[in-house]
């Protein structure tokens, strides 16, 4: 069964308005409409963590509304089953699914990225989702566990950038705003990349020592290939998600039992929603966001802002301990 579109893209971006050849207006409001619209057809996205719960809906919302994609991950079954179900968002996509492929080593990821250039044609945007995580005080982790998620979120996400960002400079290179009219290419938009991150180091979060360490680390690298690679025309953004619902992430790390109460925690009593996050990904791959270049778009409805920790201080006075924390390494 399909997953239906209201799961992973709002209905603010209408089906068949990215594609030039399905708007039938007058030429002037072509003209006007197409700028101020993405034009995704025949456009590709690399995205690392292709088949996470978050990043798949991302690749989706873009597959719908006219991209091609090329998702990598470390299970190969598991990657190429989510990219053959995004290919069925719309007739005619192509989605490859890249198994066997470790972030942590960088030939492995430019030999991705080179199959993805030779299968679809280019790259014109990255998602950069590849993670690791689990619940862990300082106390109880270990040195080559902290490891394994800063080799993995930083040294990763660093690897994505070596090994895409020839691609999308030249990208950049094919789509540009004009500075005067301030129109986009007629092609539509590219050379853009995105960094999934989080809120954890804003504030510092209780067993999350790992993850906002590495997560700070995502966030000032995206900074500098903003810096870097803007005069080239390349944009370099992050989506730091909050708590959202029926994730991987967030079945692991929230207890069942203080699910509700959680919940209601949220300033607006509600967790989000992989569509929320996807919604975000369109608006900064598109035309709106083309003067958008090295911020942190934090979709999270607020609630980084309130403690939203029930287990602190209590749990680590006592002493406590997280079960199967050495198992978690095998799911990084």
């Amino acid at each position: 069964m399909s997953t239906p579109k209201s799961d992973y893209v709002s209905d603010d971006w209408k089906d068949g308005l990215f594609s030039e050849s399905s708007i039938f207006y007058s030429p002037q409001a072509k003209r006007i409409l197409i700028a101020n619209l993405v034009e995704l057809e025949n456009k590709v996205v690399f995205c690392t963590g292709g088949a996470g719960t978050i990043c798949s809906a991302q690749v989706r919302a873009l597959v719908h509304l006219g991209a091609d994609a090329c998702i990598v991950g470390r299970n190969v079954e598991k990657t190429e089953r989510a990219a053959k179900d995004i290919a069925s968002v719309r007739a005619g996509a192509r989605v490859i699914g890249i198994g066997a492929v470790d972030v942590r080593k960088y030939d492995s990821l430019k030999d991705a990225a080179e199959r993805c250039i030779k299968e679809l044609g280019g790259i014109d945007f990255v998602i950069a989702g590849a993670a690791g995580n689990f619940l862990a005080s300082i106390n109880q982790l270990s040195v080559n566990a902290f490891k394994s998620v800063m080799d993995i979120d930083v040294l990763g996400s660093y690897n994505t950038v070596k090994a895409t960002i020839p691609y999308l400079v030249e990208s950049a290179k094919k789509h540009k705003v004009d500075s005067k009219t301030l129109q986009p290419s007629p092609a539509g938009t590219g050379g853009r990349i995105i960094f999934v991150s989080a809120t954890l180091h804003y504030r510092g979060s209780p067993f999350q020592t790992h993850v906002a360490v590495a997560k700070a680390g995502v966030d000032a690298l995206s900074n500098n290939v903003a810096i870097e690679f803007g005069p080239l025309g390349v944009t370099s953004n992050v989506i730091a998600p909050g708590p959202i619902a029926q994730t991987e992430g967030l079945e692991r790390l929230l207890p069942p039992d203080v699910k509700e109460m959680y919940t209601k925690s949220q300033p607006l009593g509600r967790l989000g929603s992989v569509r929320d996050i996807a919604d975000a990904t369109v608006y900064l791959l598109s035309n709106t966001g083309s003067y958008v270049n090295g911020q942190l778009l934090v979709v999270d409805g607020g609630s980084w802002r309130t403690s939203g920790d029930f287990s602190y201080p209590d749990f680590l006075l006592a002493g406590g301990e997280f079960e199967g924390v050495k198992g978690k390494k095998s799911k990084l």
